[in-house]
């Protein structure tokens, strides 16, 4: 990064944990003032020492009327906003099509693409303002190719591209910068439970699954917290303010997913 991130006003949804939460440290570490919200209250009271001059908010980000909540609160202490972290993401089930309910197939839609909505249409009116303005939506690898077993995850994460698309257009009028970020097999505790889901599902030890996945990455490894956070720093900084409309696969070289 070519500027400093110091004093840049950001707001992270599920930023309690996993790589919201390393986004949010990451942002902090460089000087920013960060917010997040999350659905875990005890996350969150663990999360706010490492956020100094930020602060916390007990939200679901697929809630309407809670998003609205946690912006005005977010937006009056900040005194505005310069990026918005649109991180808020479930598994979904992992089943055959047959065997998964609407009510799974709905939770995943809202929770995944409709809380990107949710808060980018409050969060715009505040960006407008902002002379370093940026969204920055988490996809995943799933976003750019299909997932067997678990095709509510997919469908989700490649409406997030689409939508990342739409709003740089629309937005670019206004300076707002829109990318979306495509993380791979992340070393995280929800990585964690996916791979036992599918072990499960196959009837194989969760070591023999994860091996199998890795086959199809080309560094054989998972992607640090570490790294997605740093490309959200990117894309922030002054070194990423030419970059809009974009799908950055921060994915190890990732193949297939299978």
């Amino acid at each position: 990064m070519n500027q400093p991130l110091q004093a840049l006003r950001v707001m992270v949804s599920a930023g309690a944990s996993g790589i919201g939460l390393a986004i949010a440290q990451a942002f902090a570490q460089a000087g920013a003032r960060v917010h997040i919200s999350d659905i875990a209250e005890p996350a969150l009271a663990a999360a706010l020492p490492s956020l100094p001059g930020g602060g916390v908010w007990l939200a679901d980000a697929s809630d309407p009327a809670a998003v609205d909540a946690w912006f005005a609160h977010a937006l009056a202490a900040l005194g505005g906003l310069d990026v918005l972290v649109n991180n808020a993401g479930i598994a979904g089930p992992t089943a055959h099509i047959e065997d998964i309910g609407p009510e799974a197939w709905d939770q995943t839609m809202a929770v995944n693409v409709r809380s990107q909505y949710l808060c980018v249409r409050r969060a715009v009116p505040a960006l407008r303002a902002s002379a370093r303005a940026s969204i920055i939506n988490l996809s995943s690898v799933a976003g750019r190719m299909g997932y067997p077993m678990r095709t509510p995850y997919a469908a989700s994460k490649w409406a997030v591209i689409g939508l990342t698309q739409s709003l740089a257009m629309e937005l670019g009028s206004d300076g707002i910068t829109v990318n979306a970020i495509l993380p791979g097999i992340v070393d995280s505790e929800r990585s964690r439970s996916v791979t036992a889901a599918k072990a499960q599902l196959r009837q194989i030890s969760e070591q023999a699954m994860l091996d199998e996945i890795l086959q199809n990455v080309s560094l054989h490894r998972k992607v640090p917290l570490e790294d997605v956070a740093q490309t959200a720093l990117f894309l922030a900084s002054s070194a990423g303010r030419s970059f809009t409309g974009q799908s950055f696969n921060v994915c190890a070289g990732i193949q297939s997913l299978r």
